[in-house]
C-alpha cells in the first residue's frame, strides 16, 4: 500500500514541475497544502470525474486560487478530463490550466478564483444555496440535496475585508455543510505575515459563530481526518486551522516567501525531488499513484446511489422532482413567454408614473409567483431598493425555505455570494444597493461577468436625482464604469415599460449578468405604439420621430428621456426636425444587426446629443466627434433633485441651447 506522504509527493512534484516549466506561478501553496488535499480528495470528497456536474456532488473551492496547480494536479490525478499535456502547458495559451482556476474552462473547477477572498464568498453562497434548496425540496427519507462545500483559503483571503463580510454571515446562518481549511503558513509575498497580520483567527471565527478546530498539523493525515470528521458532525460552519510549511520539501525555500510566487529554479527542484524521495522524471506519474487517486469508479458508484434515491423521489413526488430538475437545469418555466407578454401588456395598460425602483418592485410582485427560483435580497436597503415583495419570506438560521436574504451592510459579500448561488444552480439571485455603493462590490460584479453568470444587480438612486444626500451618495462615474465592463448588460430604464422589459431581459440572460439602474424620483409613463414597445428589448429605439430625415438626434436614458422629449418638442416648434432615441441598454443595442442600428442612428445625421446625468465618457461612441454630451463633469451637490437638475444644466432650455450651437457649427 502506498504511503500517504508518497501520494502527496505526487501533487508536490506535478506542481513544482509545471510552475518550473512555465517559469511562472505559485509552487509554495500547492506544496504546503498537498497533504490536506490528499486526505480530503482521497478520503472524503464526493465527486465523479466522469460527470463533474452531477447535482449532489461536494463542492470544492480553491479560494487561494494563485495555488491553482494544486487543483489541477488533483483533477488530473483523480481522473478528470485534464490530460498531462495540459499540466505541461500550465499558464500557456489555449491550455485548460490557466494561471488561476477558471469556471467553464477546466472540468471540475466550480468557480473562478484568484481575487483573494471571493472564493470563500462563493463557497458561502454555494453552502447557503445547498441549505435553501434542501429545505425546499428534501422530504423524509429523500435527502436528494445533501452534500458539503469545502474550501481552501490562505492568509491573504483572511486579510481581505470580504472574508469578514461573508464569514460573519455564514456563522449567523449556521451553514453546517461549509468546511474551510485555513493554510496557516505565516507567509505571503512580502514575507512573514506576523508584521502585518497578527489577528487571533481562532477567536475571530469563534466570534462569528463558527466551529473551529485549532492547531491541526497540516502534514499529519490522521489529525486531518479527525478534524474533518469532527467538522462534518457540527451544525455550524467549520474552520480547520492547518499549520503548514509553505513550499514543503524544498531544502532552501520551504517556509520562506521565496517559494510563494515564483518557480523554485532547476537546481532547487532537483534537490526537492531528492528530499521528497521522488525519483521520477518531470511530469512522470507511476500507474500505482494514478490508481490510488482514481475517483472514477467510486464517483460513478456515488452518483448511481444518488440517482436511485432520486428515482424513488421522482415516484413519490413527481411534481417536485420535475421542478427541481427544471431549476437545476437553469430553464425558465414553460409558460414564461405568456408571463412576460402579460407583464408588458399590463404595464402598458396601467400607464403608471412612478420611480423606476417602484416599477421594478411592481414587476417582481407580478412574476415572483411564476418564478420560484427568484431569490431576492438587499444590503440593508430593502425599502429603498424596493427589492422586498409582499410575499417575501426571509431566510433564517432555523428555516432556510424562504425566498429573501437580508445581507446586512455587506455589498461586496452580497454580490460574491450571489455569484456562488448562481454557480450552484436552482436559483436566480438578485440583490440591491445604491448605485454609488457598486464601487464596494465592483470586483464581484466583474467576476459575474467573467464567469457569464445569471445574476441581477439592482442599483437604485441612480443619479443626482436622489437629492439631498449629496455627492457621497450621488453616482456620477458608475454607469460609465459598468458599461466599460465586458459581458454585462446595464439597463437604465426611463419608465415602467422599459423597467418591465429590462427585468425580462435580465431573467432570460443565461450567459451574462445584468445591472438594473433605477431612479429614486418618479418618472412619467411614455406613450408608445406596439412596434415601439417591441423595440425596447433591442436596447435602443426610436421613441419620437419627425416626418422627414432628422436634422438632429437626441439620445437619452432613464430620467433624462423625458427631458429629451421636452427639448425635441421645443425644437420642433423652431422648425428643427428632431428624433429622440431612448437607449436603456447600450450593450444590448450594440449587439443588434447593423441594419437596425443604422435605422435608429443613421450615419448621415452627424448632429447628435446624448443626455444623461452621469459621466459623459461612454457616450462619445454614439455622438461622434461632431456631437455633444449633456452630462456630469463633476460630483453632485446636496439639494433637492429639481434644484440639482437645473443647477447642472439638465433643463429644456440648456438642451435647446446646446442643440442650436451644435447645429450652427455643423451647418
Amino acid at each position: 500500500m502506498l504511503s500517504r506522504s508518497y501520494l502527496a509527493a505526487a501533487i508536490r512534484a506535478l506542481s513544482m514541475d509545471a510552475v518550473q516549466q512555465a517559469n511562472s506561478g505559485h509552487p509554495g501553496m500547492p506544496m504546503g497544502m498537498a497533504d490536506i488535499a490528499e486526505v480530503l480528495w482521497n478520503g472524503f470528497l464526493k465527486h465523479n470525474p466522469q460527470n463533474p456536474n452531477w447535482p449532489n456532488r461536494d463542492r470544492f473551492i480553491l479560494s487561494n486560487g494563485h495555488g491553482s496547480m494544486l487543483h489541477y494536479a488533483l483533477l488530473h490525478l483523480s481522473g478528470y478530463d485534464l490530460p498531462i499535456e495540459n499540466i505541461k502547458n500550465f499558464r500557456q495559451l489555449n491550455s485548460k490550466t490557466a494561471g488561476h482556476p477558471e469556471y467553464g474552462h477546466t472540468p471540475g473547477v466550480e468557480t473562478t478564483t484568484g481575487p483573494l477572498g471571493q472564493g470563500i464568498a462563493n463557497a458561502v453562497g454555494m453552502a447557503l444555496a445547498e441549505k435553501m434548496l434542501a429545505s425546499q425540496f428534501n422530504r423524509p427519507n429523500f435527502p436528494v440535496i445533501d452534500h458539503y462545500t469545502y474550501t481552501f483559503l490562505g492568509d491573504g483571503c483572511l486579510m481581505e475585508g470580504i472574508s469578514h463580510e461573508v464569514c460573519s454571515f455564514a456563522g449567523t446562518q449556521k451553514l453546517g455543510k461549509l468546511i474551510a481549511f485555513w493554510d496557516d503558513n505565516g507567509i505571503s509575498i512580502d514575507g512573514d505575515v506576523v508584521n502585518w497580520f497578527s489577528d487571533d483567527t481562532v477567536e475571530r471565527f469563534k466570534a462569528y459563530g463558527w466551529h473551529v478546530v485549532a492547531g491541526v498539523d497540516g502534514h499529519d493525515p490522521k489529525s486531518l481526518e479527525v478534524a474533518i470528521t469532527e467538522a462534518q458532525a457540527d451544525e455550524r460552519p467549520s474552520l480547520i486551522c492547518c499549520k503548514t510549511v509553505i513550499g514543503f520539501g524544498s531544502p532552501n525555500k520551504a517556509g520562506t516567501a521565496g517559494s510563494h510566487g515564483a518557480a523554485l529554479g532547476v537546481e532547487e527542484v532537483q534537490k526537492t525531488r531528492a528530499a521528497l524521495g521522488w525519483e521520477h522524471a518531470p511530469f512522470e506519474i507511476p500507474q500505482d499513484i494514478y490508481a490510488a487517486f482514481d475517483a472514477k469508479e467510486q464517483g460513478a458508484s456515488q452518483e448511481r446511489a444518488w440517482q436511485q434515491l432520486f428515482d424513488g423521489y421522482k415516484q413519490e413526488f413527481p411534481e417536485l422532482a420535475l421542478e427541481l430538475e427544471r431549476r437545476l437545469a437553469g430553464k425558465l418555466p414553460e409558460n414564461w413567454q405568456a408571463v412576460t407578454d402579460r407583464l408588458v401588456n399590463d404595464t402598458v395598460a396601467e400607464a403608471k408614473t412612478v420611480a423606476t425602483r417602484k416599477a421594478s418592485l411592481n414587476v417582481l410582485e407580478k412574476i415572483s409567483q411564476e418564478l420560484p427560483e427568484l431569490l431576492g435580497g438587499s444590503a440593508d436597503l430593502s425599502g429603498s431598493n424596493c427589492t422586498q415583495i409582499k410575499a417575501a419570506r426571509a431566510v433564517r438560521p432555523d428555516d432556510a425555505s424562504g425566498n429573501y436574504l437580508q445581507y446586512g451592510v455587506r455589498e461586496f459579500g452580497m454580490s460574491a455570494m450571489m455569484n456562488g448561488m448562481a454557480l450552484y444552480g436552482g436559483f436566480i439571485p438578485f440583490g440591491g444597493t445604491f448605485l454609488t455603493f457598486m464601487d464596494y462590490a465592483r470586483n464581484a460584479v466583474r467576476m459575474a461577468a467573467l464567469m457569464k453568470q445569471r445574476v441581477v444587480f439592482v442599483y437604485s438612486h441612480d443619479s443626482i436625482g436622489l437629492g439631498e444626500d449629496g455627492p457621497t451618495h450621488q453616482p456620477v462615474e458608475h454607469l460609465a464604469s459598468l458599461r466599460s465592463m465586458p459581458n454585462i448588460n446595464t439597463w437604465r430604464p426611463a419608465d415602467t415599460v422599459e423597467t418591465a422589459v429590462a427585468w425580462t431581459a435580465a431573467l432570460e440572460s443565461c450567459d451574462a449578468p445584468s445591472a438594473l439602474v433605477l431612479s429614486r424620483q418618479n418618472l412619467p409613463f411614455l406613450e408608445r405604439d406596439g412596434q415601439t414597445v417591441a423595440n425596447v428589448a433591442r436596447g435602443g429605439y426610436i421613441l419620437h420621430d419627425c416626418k422627414q430625415t432628422p436634422r438632429l438626434i437626441l439620445i437619452a436614458t432613464g430620467s433624462e428621456v423625458q427631458l429629451a422629449l421636452s427639448a425635441a418638442k421645443a425644437l420642433d416648434l423652431k422648425g428643427v426636425a428632431v428624433r429622440v432615441v431612448s437607449m436603456p441598454s447600450t450593450e444590448v443595442f450594440d449587439a443588434q444587426d447593423e441594419e437596425y442600428k443604422e435605422k435608429v442612428l443613421p450615419t448621415n445625421v452627424r448632429a447628435r446629443i446624448a443626455i444623461e446625468a452621469a459621466s459623459p465618457e461612454s457616450w462619445y461612441k454614439y455622438v461622434g466627434i461632431d456631437g455633444k454630451v449633456v452630462g456630469m463633469e463633476s460630483y453632485g451637490d446636496s439639494a433637492p433633485a429639481d434644484v440639482l437638475f437645473e443647477h447642472f444644466g439638465f433643463t429644456e432650455a440648456n438642451v435647446v441651447a446646446v442643440a442650436e450651437r451644435l447645429l450652427d457649427s455643423t451647418d
